[in-house]
Protein backbone atom coordinates (compact mmCIF):
# COMPACT_ATOMS: atom_id res chain seq x y z
CA UNK A 1 0.00 0.00 0.00
CA UNK A 2 1.73 3.41 -0.93
CA UNK A 3 1.79 6.01 1.07
CA UNK A 4 -1.01 8.47 -0.04
CA UNK A 5 -3.01 5.46 -0.50
CA UNK A 6 -2.34 4.51 3.13
CA UNK A 7 -3.36 7.93 4.11
CA UNK A 8 -6.35 8.60 2.17
CA UNK A 9 -7.43 4.91 3.81
CA UNK A 10 -6.90 5.94 7.55
CA UNK A 11 -8.95 9.39 6.87
CA UNK A 12 -11.70 7.27 5.68
CA UNK A 13 -11.37 4.84 8.71
CA UNK A 14 -11.64 8.30 10.56
CA UNK A 15 -14.33 9.64 8.87
CA UNK A 16 -16.64 6.64 10.12
CA UNK A 17 -15.68 7.15 13.73
CA UNK A 18 -16.34 10.72 13.77
CA UNK A 19 -19.92 10.96 15.00
CA UNK A 20 -19.09 13.86 17.18
CA UNK A 21 -15.79 14.48 15.52
CA UNK A 22 -16.24 18.50 17.09
CA UNK A 23 -16.34 17.44 20.64
CA UNK A 24 -13.52 17.06 22.79
CA UNK A 25 -12.35 12.93 22.99
CA UNK A 26 -13.39 12.80 26.87
CA UNK A 27 -16.72 14.03 25.82
CA UNK A 28 -16.87 11.59 23.02
CA UNK A 29 -15.68 8.68 24.99
CA UNK A 30 -17.62 9.76 28.41
CA UNK A 31 -20.95 10.90 27.70
CA UNK A 32 -21.91 10.86 31.22
CA UNK A 33 -24.61 13.24 31.78
CA UNK A 34 -27.87 11.77 31.51
CA UNK A 35 -31.00 13.71 30.21
CA UNK A 36 -34.06 14.00 31.05
CA UNK A 37 -36.81 12.70 29.24
CA UNK A 38 -38.70 15.49 27.00
CA UNK A 39 -42.14 14.22 26.11
CA UNK A 40 -42.83 14.97 22.25
CA UNK A 41 -45.36 11.78 21.87
CA UNK A 42 -48.48 14.43 21.40
CA UNK A 43 -47.13 16.39 18.40
CA UNK A 44 -45.57 13.82 15.44
CA UNK A 45 -42.25 14.16 14.28
CA UNK A 46 -40.33 17.24 14.10
CA UNK A 47 -37.05 18.22 12.74
CA UNK A 48 -34.68 21.33 12.57
CA UNK A 49 -32.39 22.29 10.04
CA UNK A 50 -29.73 24.94 10.32
CA UNK A 51 -28.32 26.18 7.23
CA UNK A 52 -25.03 27.76 8.27
CA UNK A 53 -23.62 30.54 5.79
CA UNK A 54 -19.72 30.51 7.08
CA UNK A 55 -17.80 33.51 6.79
CA UNK A 56 -19.88 36.43 8.01
CA UNK A 57 -22.88 36.78 5.75
CA UNK A 58 -23.66 40.53 4.58
CA UNK A 59 -27.13 41.15 6.00
CA UNK A 60 -27.09 44.74 4.43
CA UNK A 61 -27.37 43.56 1.32
CA UNK A 62 -29.55 40.01 1.94
CA UNK A 63 -32.38 41.80 3.63
CA UNK A 64 -33.08 45.69 2.91
CA UNK A 65 -35.04 48.56 4.33
CA UNK A 66 -36.05 50.18 1.55
CA UNK A 67 -37.81 53.63 3.08
CA UNK A 68 -36.97 56.57 1.88
CA UNK A 69 -34.73 57.55 4.96
CA UNK A 70 -33.36 54.42 4.98
CA UNK A 71 -32.33 54.07 1.20
CA UNK A 72 -31.18 57.11 1.40
CA UNK A 73 -28.78 56.60 4.21
CA UNK A 74 -27.73 53.30 1.98
CA UNK A 75 -26.86 54.67 -1.33
CA UNK A 76 -24.71 57.10 0.68
CA UNK A 77 -22.48 54.50 2.48
CA UNK A 78 -22.61 51.99 -0.37
CA UNK A 79 -22.51 53.79 -3.44
CA UNK A 80 -19.03 56.07 -2.54
CA UNK A 81 -17.88 59.21 -4.53
CA UNK A 82 -14.39 58.42 -4.30
CA UNK A 83 -13.88 55.44 -7.24
CA UNK A 84 -14.55 52.55 -4.86
CA UNK A 85 -16.25 50.03 -6.33
CA UNK A 86 -20.48 50.73 -5.53
CA UNK A 87 -21.62 47.67 -3.21
CA UNK A 88 -25.30 48.92 -3.30
CA UNK A 89 -27.62 46.93 -5.17
CA UNK A 90 -30.56 49.27 -7.04
CA UNK A 91 -33.51 50.18 -5.92
CA UNK A 92 -36.92 47.86 -6.56
CA UNK A 93 -37.83 47.87 -10.23
CA UNK A 94 -34.37 48.23 -12.03
CA UNK A 95 -34.25 45.43 -14.81
CA UNK A 96 -31.19 43.51 -14.72
CA UNK A 97 -28.70 44.40 -17.44
CA UNK A 98 -27.58 40.86 -18.70
CA UNK A 99 -24.65 42.60 -20.75
CA UNK A 100 -23.44 44.51 -17.31
CA UNK A 101 -19.98 42.93 -15.73
CA UNK A 102 -20.47 40.18 -13.36
CA UNK A 103 -18.99 42.44 -10.78
CA UNK A 104 -21.85 45.32 -11.35
CA UNK A 105 -24.58 45.86 -9.33
CA UNK A 106 -26.77 46.86 -12.51
CA UNK A 107 -26.51 42.99 -13.87
CA UNK A 108 -28.57 41.66 -10.55
CA UNK A 109 -31.00 44.43 -11.18
CA UNK A 110 -33.26 45.98 -8.67
CA UNK A 111 -34.06 44.26 -5.06
CA UNK A 112 -37.30 42.46 -4.27
CA UNK A 113 -39.83 44.12 -1.78
CA UNK A 114 -41.03 42.17 0.65
CA UNK A 115 -44.64 42.11 2.63
CA UNK A 116 -44.98 42.60 6.32
CA UNK A 117 -47.56 42.95 8.62
CA UNK A 118 -46.55 46.65 9.99
CA UNK A 119 -46.23 45.13 13.74
CA UNK A 120 -46.12 49.16 14.99
CA UNK A 121 -42.28 48.63 15.60
CA UNK A 122 -42.41 48.61 11.81
CA UNK A 123 -44.89 50.74 11.25
CA UNK A 124 -43.63 53.14 7.89
CA UNK A 125 -40.64 50.40 7.11
CA UNK A 126 -40.69 48.49 4.07
CA UNK A 127 -38.00 45.75 3.23
CA UNK A 128 -36.82 43.78 0.28
CA UNK A 129 -34.49 41.01 -0.49
CA UNK A 130 -31.84 40.61 -2.58
CA UNK A 131 -32.29 40.23 -6.56
CA UNK A 132 -30.93 36.62 -6.57
CA UNK A 133 -33.71 35.30 -3.96
CA UNK A 134 -36.62 35.42 -6.09
CA UNK A 135 -37.71 31.87 -4.41
CA UNK A 136 -37.21 33.19 -1.49
CA UNK A 137 -39.65 36.00 -2.09
CA UNK A 138 -42.48 33.90 -3.22
CA UNK A 139 -41.84 31.84 -0.03
CA UNK A 140 -41.97 34.75 2.17
CA UNK A 141 -45.22 36.14 0.24
CA UNK A 142 -46.75 33.05 0.63
CA UNK A 143 -46.72 32.39 4.20
CA UNK A 144 -43.88 29.98 4.29
CA UNK A 145 -40.66 31.81 5.20
CA UNK A 146 -39.99 34.87 7.68
CA UNK A 147 -37.39 37.03 8.29
CA UNK A 148 -35.90 37.70 11.81
CA UNK A 149 -34.13 41.19 12.08
CA UNK A 150 -31.03 42.24 13.60
CA UNK A 151 -30.12 39.04 15.90
CA UNK A 152 -26.99 38.06 17.28
CA UNK A 153 -24.99 36.67 20.50
CA UNK A 154 -25.70 39.16 23.43
CA UNK A 155 -25.25 38.41 27.75
CA UNK A 156 -27.50 40.61 27.67
CA UNK A 157 -29.80 43.69 25.91
CA UNK A 158 -27.44 45.88 24.89
CA UNK A 159 -27.45 49.76 23.68
CA UNK A 160 -24.68 51.84 22.25
CA UNK A 161 -23.69 53.49 25.54
CA UNK A 162 -23.26 49.73 26.28
CA UNK A 163 -21.01 49.49 23.86
CA UNK A 164 -18.69 52.50 25.18
CA UNK A 165 -18.89 51.31 28.46
CA UNK A 166 -15.95 48.87 29.03
CA UNK A 167 -17.32 47.68 32.53
CA UNK A 168 -20.92 46.35 30.64
CA UNK A 169 -21.01 42.96 29.86
CA UNK A 170 -20.76 41.99 26.01
CA UNK A 171 -19.50 38.93 24.34
CA UNK A 172 -16.33 37.69 24.40
CA UNK A 173 -14.00 37.78 21.16
CA UNK A 174 -16.07 39.60 19.01
CA UNK A 175 -15.14 39.60 14.70
CA UNK A 176 -13.27 36.79 15.34
CA UNK A 177 -14.56 34.40 12.81
CA UNK A 178 -13.59 30.96 14.66
CA UNK A 179 -14.78 32.58 17.87
CA UNK A 180 -18.27 33.99 16.99
CA UNK A 181 -19.12 30.29 14.97
CA UNK A 182 -18.25 28.98 18.02
CA UNK A 183 -20.31 31.36 20.11
CA UNK A 184 -22.96 31.03 17.77
CA UNK A 185 -23.32 27.20 18.73
CA UNK A 186 -22.34 27.15 21.84
CA UNK A 187 -22.15 30.54 23.69
CA UNK A 188 -18.56 30.64 24.24
CA UNK A 189 -15.62 30.74 21.97
CA UNK A 190 -13.37 28.42 19.88
CA UNK A 191 -13.03 25.04 21.83
CA UNK A 192 -16.30 25.21 23.54
CA UNK A 193 -18.80 22.35 24.24
CA UNK A 194 -21.34 21.42 23.51
CA UNK A 195 -23.78 22.88 21.52
CA UNK A 196 -27.45 24.12 22.04
CA UNK A 197 -28.73 21.82 19.29
CA UNK A 198 -26.63 18.76 20.76
CA UNK A 199 -28.37 19.74 24.47
CA UNK A 200 -31.58 20.04 23.01
CA UNK A 201 -30.64 16.63 21.36
CA UNK A 202 -29.99 15.46 25.13
CA UNK A 203 -33.08 15.93 26.53
CA UNK A 204 -35.07 14.52 23.11
CA UNK A 205 -33.49 11.65 22.29
CA UNK A 206 -35.34 10.09 25.22
CA UNK A 207 -38.79 10.00 22.63
CA UNK A 208 -36.75 8.70 19.87
CA UNK A 209 -36.48 4.78 18.94
CA UNK A 210 -40.42 4.23 19.64
CA UNK A 211 -41.99 0.97 18.77
CA UNK A 212 -38.18 -0.60 18.44
CA UNK A 213 -37.17 -3.36 20.93
CA UNK A 214 -34.40 -4.57 19.11
CA UNK A 215 -30.64 -4.00 20.54
CA UNK A 216 -29.76 -1.04 18.08
CA UNK A 217 -32.65 1.32 20.41
CA UNK A 218 -29.72 2.68 21.96
CA UNK A 219 -27.93 3.43 18.81
CA UNK A 220 -30.55 5.32 17.04
CA UNK A 221 -31.45 7.69 20.14
CA UNK A 222 -27.74 8.68 20.60
CA UNK A 223 -26.48 8.64 17.00
CA UNK A 224 -29.50 9.74 15.18
CA UNK A 225 -30.96 12.27 16.81
CA UNK A 226 -28.14 14.92 15.79
CA UNK A 227 -26.80 14.68 12.03
CA UNK A 228 -25.11 16.16 9.69
CA UNK A 229 -23.55 15.65 6.36
CA UNK A 230 -21.15 18.21 6.07
CA UNK A 231 -18.14 18.59 8.33
CA UNK A 232 -18.49 21.17 10.68
CA UNK A 233 -21.40 20.04 13.51
CA UNK A 234 -20.32 21.80 17.05
CA UNK A 235 -24.04 23.21 17.33
CA UNK A 236 -24.98 19.09 17.39
CA UNK A 237 -22.69 17.91 20.31
CA UNK A 238 -24.54 17.61 23.25
CA UNK A 239 -23.41 15.44 26.56
CA UNK A 240 -25.28 12.13 25.36
CA UNK A 241 -25.73 12.24 22.02
CA UNK A 242 -23.09 11.71 19.43
CA UNK A 243 -24.13 13.47 16.29
CA UNK A 244 -23.69 11.29 12.98
CA UNK A 245 -21.65 12.71 10.05
CA UNK A 246 -22.56 11.07 6.79
CA UNK A 247 -21.09 12.51 2.81
CA UNK A 248 -23.50 14.35 0.80
CA UNK A 249 -23.83 11.53 -1.28
CA UNK A 250 -23.58 8.26 1.03
CA UNK A 251 -23.06 7.16 3.98
CA UNK A 252 -20.05 6.43 4.95
CA UNK A 253 -18.78 2.73 5.25
CA UNK A 254 -15.78 0.31 6.18
CA UNK A 255 -14.53 -0.81 2.82
CA UNK A 256 -16.95 -1.33 0.17
CA UNK A 257 -18.62 -4.72 -0.37
CA UNK A 258 -16.97 -6.16 2.85
CA UNK A 259 -13.68 -5.37 1.02
CA UNK A 260 -10.95 -2.95 1.21
CA UNK A 261 -8.51 -2.19 -1.53
CA UNK A 262 -10.32 -5.89 -3.24
CA UNK A 263 -9.24 -7.71 -0.37
CA UNK A 264 -11.67 -9.33 2.44
CA UNK A 265 -9.23 -10.39 5.01
CA UNK A 266 -7.76 -6.78 5.29
CA UNK A 267 -11.50 -5.47 5.57
CA UNK A 268 -11.84 -8.38 8.76
CA UNK A 269 -8.20 -7.44 10.26
CA UNK A 270 -9.42 -3.34 10.33
CA UNK A 271 -12.91 -4.38 11.41
CA UNK A 272 -11.50 -6.19 14.35
CA UNK A 273 -9.47 -3.34 15.34
CA UNK A 274 -12.16 -0.82 14.99
CA UNK A 275 -14.71 -2.87 17.27
CA UNK A 276 -16.05 -5.36 15.44
CA UNK A 277 -15.98 -9.01 16.84
CA UNK A 278 -13.65 -11.89 15.73
CA UNK A 279 -15.56 -14.52 13.62
CA UNK A 280 -15.81 -16.03 16.73
CA UNK A 281 -17.65 -13.28 19.19
CA UNK A 282 -14.93 -12.81 20.97
CA UNK A 283 -13.66 -9.01 22.05
CA UNK A 284 -10.50 -8.24 20.08
CA UNK A 285 -9.60 -5.70 22.20
CA UNK A 286 -8.49 -6.63 26.48
CA UNK A 287 -11.05 -5.92 28.64
CA UNK A 288 -8.46 -4.76 30.80
CA UNK A 289 -7.12 -1.79 28.15
CA UNK A 290 -9.88 1.02 29.26
CA UNK A 291 -8.75 3.74 26.37
CA UNK A 292 -8.64 1.34 24.01
CA UNK A 293 -11.84 -0.56 24.63
CA UNK A 294 -13.48 2.87 25.13
CA UNK A 295 -11.79 3.79 21.43
CA UNK A 296 -13.06 -0.05 20.17
CA UNK A 297 -16.68 0.99 21.58
CA UNK A 298 -17.11 4.43 19.72
CA UNK A 299 -15.90 2.92 16.59
CA UNK A 300 -18.27 -0.04 16.76
CA UNK A 301 -21.02 2.65 17.04
CA UNK A 302 -19.60 3.80 14.08
CA UNK A 303 -19.66 1.30 12.34
CA UNK A 304 -23.67 0.08 13.14
CA UNK A 305 -24.62 3.00 12.76
CA UNK A 306 -23.67 3.31 9.30
CA UNK A 307 -24.71 -0.33 8.60
CA UNK A 308 -27.98 -0.02 10.17
CA UNK A 309 -28.68 3.39 7.57
CA UNK A 310 -27.04 2.21 4.53
CA UNK A 311 -29.20 -0.56 4.35
CA UNK A 312 -32.21 1.45 4.26
CA UNK A 313 -31.04 4.82 2.46
CA UNK A 314 -33.47 5.83 0.24
CA UNK A 315 -31.55 5.78 -3.19
CA UNK A 316 -30.70 8.70 -5.70
CA UNK A 317 -32.24 8.94 -9.25
CA UNK A 318 -35.80 8.84 -7.56
CA UNK A 319 -38.24 11.61 -7.13
CA UNK A 320 -38.21 13.97 -5.28
CA UNK A 321 -34.89 14.70 -4.33
CA UNK A 322 -33.55 13.81 -7.33
CA UNK A 323 -34.29 14.20 -11.07
CA UNK A 324 -35.86 10.67 -12.18
CA UNK A 325 -32.95 8.61 -13.74
CA UNK A 326 -30.41 11.30 -12.17
CA UNK A 327 -28.15 8.91 -10.11
CA UNK A 328 -25.06 10.80 -9.90
CA UNK A 329 -26.14 13.91 -8.11
CA UNK A 330 -22.96 16.16 -9.15
CA UNK A 331 -24.82 16.30 -13.00
CA UNK A 332 -28.43 16.22 -10.92
CA UNK A 333 -30.26 19.42 -13.19
CA UNK A 334 -32.45 19.63 -10.34
CA UNK A 335 -28.95 20.52 -8.12
CA UNK A 336 -28.05 23.42 -10.39
CA UNK A 337 -28.29 27.03 -9.92
CA UNK A 338 -28.09 30.20 -12.37
CA UNK A 339 -25.54 32.45 -11.24
CA UNK A 340 -25.82 35.29 -11.21
CA UNK A 341 -22.31 36.31 -12.19
CA UNK A 342 -22.33 34.78 -15.62
CA UNK A 343 -25.38 33.14 -16.51
CA UNK A 344 -23.87 29.71 -15.87
CA UNK A 345 -25.28 26.28 -14.43
CA UNK A 346 -23.27 25.39 -11.29
CA UNK A 347 -24.09 22.57 -8.84
CA UNK A 348 -25.01 23.77 -5.49
CA UNK A 349 -23.39 22.23 -2.63
CA UNK A 350 -25.91 23.77 -0.18
CA UNK A 351 -28.58 21.77 -2.29
CA UNK A 352 -26.39 18.89 -2.30
CA UNK A 353 -26.32 18.75 1.86
CA UNK A 354 -30.14 19.14 1.50
CA UNK A 355 -30.63 16.03 -0.58
CA UNK A 356 -28.58 13.99 1.82
CA UNK A 357 -31.18 15.80 4.87
CA UNK A 358 -34.34 14.86 3.27
CA UNK A 359 -32.94 11.26 2.44
CA UNK A 360 -31.47 11.19 5.97
CA UNK A 361 -35.34 12.31 7.26
CA UNK A 362 -36.96 9.44 4.62
CA UNK A 363 -34.89 6.72 6.32
CA UNK A 364 -36.68 7.45 9.54
CA UNK A 365 -39.15 5.61 7.46
CA UNK A 366 -37.56 3.14 5.35
CA UNK A 367 -35.91 1.68 8.65
CA UNK A 368 -38.55 1.95 11.09
CA UNK A 369 -36.35 4.02 13.39
CA UNK A 370 -39.06 5.37 15.32
CA UNK A 371 -37.86 8.90 15.65
CA UNK A 372 -39.99 11.63 17.18
CA UNK A 373 -37.28 14.84 17.18
CA UNK A 374 -34.44 15.05 14.96
CA UNK A 375 -31.71 18.14 14.59
CA UNK A 376 -29.90 18.45 11.21
CA UNK A 377 -27.08 21.32 10.49
CA UNK A 378 -25.16 21.94 6.58
CA UNK A 379 -23.17 24.73 5.95
CA UNK A 380 -22.56 27.09 3.17
CA UNK A 381 -18.81 28.46 2.79
CA UNK A 382 -17.59 31.59 0.85
CA UNK A 383 -19.70 34.84 3.42
CA UNK A 384 -15.89 36.69 3.81
CA UNK A 385 -16.64 38.83 1.45
CA UNK A 386 -13.56 41.12 1.78
CA UNK A 387 -13.65 42.01 -1.80
CA UNK A 388 -15.68 41.06 -4.62
CA UNK A 389 -18.82 41.97 -3.05
CA UNK A 390 -21.71 42.03 -5.29
CA UNK A 391 -19.93 39.04 -7.19
CA UNK A 392 -19.43 37.02 -4.55
CA UNK A 393 -21.87 37.20 -2.71
CA UNK A 394 -24.64 37.43 -5.66
CA UNK A 395 -23.30 33.64 -5.75
CA UNK A 396 -24.07 33.01 -2.03
CA UNK A 397 -27.44 34.24 -2.36
CA UNK A 398 -28.52 32.63 -5.44
CA UNK A 399 -27.18 29.63 -4.39
CA UNK A 400 -29.42 29.77 -0.77
CA UNK A 401 -32.12 31.23 -2.44
CA UNK A 402 -32.10 27.88 -5.19
CA UNK A 403 -31.62 25.28 -2.05
CA UNK A 404 -33.81 26.39 0.25
CA UNK A 405 -36.73 26.52 -2.54
CA UNK A 406 -34.96 23.24 -3.65
CA UNK A 407 -35.56 21.44 -0.13
CA UNK A 408 -39.25 23.37 0.32
CA UNK A 409 -40.38 21.25 -2.87
CA UNK A 410 -38.62 18.12 -2.16
CA UNK A 411 -40.18 18.17 1.94
CA UNK A 412 -44.05 18.91 -0.12
CA UNK A 413 -43.55 15.94 -2.02
CA UNK A 414 -41.85 13.26 0.51
CA UNK A 415 -42.84 9.61 0.21
CA UNK A 416 -44.87 10.19 3.62
CA UNK A 417 -46.40 13.15 2.36
CA UNK A 418 -45.84 16.34 2.95
CA UNK A 419 -43.40 17.26 5.67
CA UNK A 420 -43.03 21.26 5.71
CA UNK A 421 -45.11 21.60 8.82
CA UNK A 422 -43.05 19.06 10.44
CA UNK A 423 -39.25 20.42 9.25
CA UNK A 424 -38.45 24.02 10.11
CA UNK A 425 -35.00 25.51 8.44
CA UNK A 426 -32.94 28.16 10.20
CA UNK A 427 -30.40 30.34 8.55
CA UNK A 428 -27.54 31.49 10.94
CA UNK A 429 -24.26 33.16 10.48
CA UNK A 430 -21.26 34.14 12.83
CA UNK A 431 -21.61 37.62 12.59
CA UNK A 432 -23.09 40.83 9.92
CA UNK A 433 -20.75 42.81 8.23
CA UNK A 434 -20.18 46.55 7.64
CA UNK A 435 -22.35 49.24 6.58
CA UNK A 436 -19.26 50.55 5.22
CA UNK A 437 -17.08 49.93 2.06
CA UNK A 438 -13.82 48.93 2.64
CA UNK A 439 -13.24 49.59 -1.13
CA UNK A 440 -14.48 46.42 -2.66
CA UNK A 441 -16.10 44.39 0.46
CA UNK A 442 -17.58 44.50 3.35
CA UNK A 443 -15.58 43.91 6.70
CA UNK A 444 -16.54 41.72 9.90
CA UNK A 445 -19.51 42.95 12.12
CA UNK A 446 -22.22 41.84 14.30
CA UNK A 447 -26.07 42.03 14.42
CA UNK A 448 -27.47 40.50 10.98
CA UNK A 449 -30.68 38.99 9.82
CA UNK A 450 -31.55 35.99 9.56
CA UNK A 451 -34.33 33.71 7.45
CA UNK A 452 -37.09 31.09 9.21
CA UNK A 453 -38.75 28.79 6.55
CA UNK A 454 -41.39 25.89 6.96
CA UNK A 455 -44.97 24.95 7.07
CA UNK A 456 -45.29 26.08 10.63
CA UNK A 457 -43.74 29.58 10.28
CA UNK A 458 -45.93 32.42 10.47
CA UNK A 459 -44.21 33.85 7.67
CA UNK A 460 -44.89 36.99 5.40
CA UNK A 461 -43.35 39.03 8.38
CA UNK A 462 -40.44 40.67 9.70
CA UNK A 463 -39.62 39.80 13.53
CA UNK A 464 -37.61 41.26 16.13
CA UNK A 465 -36.75 44.83 15.52
CA UNK A 466 -35.45 46.02 12.17
CA UNK A 467 -32.57 48.35 13.15
CA UNK A 468 -32.11 52.30 11.74
CA UNK A 469 -29.66 53.29 9.18
CA UNK A 470 -27.52 56.25 9.49
CA UNK A 471 -24.52 57.97 7.71
CA UNK A 472 -21.68 58.57 9.19
CA UNK A 473 -20.36 62.22 9.97
CA UNK A 474 -16.64 63.25 9.05
CA UNK A 475 -15.40 61.43 11.64
CA UNK A 476 -17.36 58.48 10.93
CA UNK A 477 -19.26 58.28 13.76
CA UNK A 478 -22.91 56.94 13.27
CA UNK A 479 -26.03 58.92 14.15
CA UNK A 480 -28.58 55.56 14.92
CA UNK A 481 -28.79 54.06 18.17
CA UNK A 482 -28.28 50.64 16.38
CA UNK A 483 -25.05 51.31 14.42
CA UNK A 484 -21.47 51.49 15.99
CA UNK A 485 -18.06 52.01 14.18
CA UNK A 486 -18.46 51.26 10.25
CA UNK A 487 -21.85 51.07 10.38
CA UNK A 488 -21.69 47.23 12.42
CA UNK A 489 -25.30 47.05 14.24
CA UNK A 490 -25.55 46.00 17.66
CA UNK A 491 -28.15 42.98 17.80
CA UNK A 492 -31.47 44.13 19.17
CA UNK A 493 -32.83 40.40 19.48
CA UNK A 494 -30.38 37.51 21.27
CA UNK A 495 -29.28 34.25 20.24
CA UNK A 496 -30.58 32.69 23.02
CA UNK A 497 -33.98 34.01 22.29
CA UNK A 498 -33.90 32.78 18.19
CA UNK A 499 -32.44 28.90 19.96
CA UNK A 500 -35.62 29.30 23.13
CA UNK A 501 -38.37 29.91 20.51
CA UNK A 502 -36.78 27.21 17.85
CA UNK A 503 -36.38 24.66 20.99
CA UNK A 504 -40.38 25.48 22.39
CA UNK A 505 -41.15 24.46 18.98
CA UNK A 506 -39.39 21.23 19.29
CA UNK A 507 -41.05 20.94 22.65
CA UNK A 508 -38.36 21.33 25.04
CA UNK A 509 -39.60 22.33 28.32
CA UNK A 510 -39.34 25.98 29.36
CA UNK A 511 -37.22 25.35 32.37
CA UNK A 512 -35.02 22.86 30.36
CA UNK A 513 -34.93 25.67 27.59
CA UNK A 514 -33.59 28.32 30.64
CA UNK A 515 -30.86 25.95 32.01
CA UNK A 516 -29.71 24.87 28.04
CA UNK A 517 -29.39 29.16 27.06
CA UNK A 518 -27.19 30.17 29.58
CA UNK A 519 -28.47 34.79 29.13
CA UNK A 520 -31.93 33.83 28.59
CA UNK A 521 -32.82 35.28 31.91
CA UNK A 522 -31.31 38.70 30.87
CA UNK A 523 -34.10 39.37 28.52
CA UNK A 524 -37.62 39.93 29.28
CA UNK A 525 -39.40 36.57 29.85
CA UNK A 526 -42.53 37.80 27.41
CA UNK A 527 -39.76 37.88 25.16
CA UNK A 528 -38.23 34.93 25.25
CA UNK A 529 -40.05 33.60 22.35
CA UNK A 530 -40.39 35.42 19.33
CA UNK A 531 -43.74 34.28 17.42
CA UNK A 532 -42.32 33.17 14.41
CA UNK A 533 -43.81 29.49 14.61
CA UNK A 534 -47.07 28.08 15.51
CA UNK A 535 -47.57 25.85 18.35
Amino acid sequence: MNQISRRHFLRQTTNLCSMGAALPLGINLSAITAAAAQSTSSSGYRALVCVFMQGGNDAFNTVLATDTSSWSSYVAQRQPTDGSAPIALPKPGVVPNASAAGTSPDRLGGVLPISHAGRAVHAGRQFAFHPAMTQLQQLHQSGRAAVLANVGPLTRPTSKADWSDARASKPVKLFSHNDQQSTWQTFNPEGASPGWGGLMGDLLMQGNGAGRSDANVALIKKSFTCMTPSGSAIWLGGRNVLPYQSHPTHVMQLGYGSQIYGNSRLYQGVANVLGKLSAQGTPTVSAGNLFASDMQAVAQRGLQASDLLNSALAPLGVSPWSTGGATNPYADPMLMYTSPVDGSQKLNLLALQLQMVARLIDTNRTASLGMSRQLFMVNLNGFDTHNGQIGEHGERMAQLNHAMAYFDRVLGNMPAGDMRSQVTTFTASEFGRTFTSNGDGTDHGWGGHHLIMGGAVIGTEVYGTFPTYSTANSQGVFSSPDQIQNGVLIPSTSVDQYAYTLGKWMGVSDSNLQAILPNLSQFNSSAYDLGFLRA
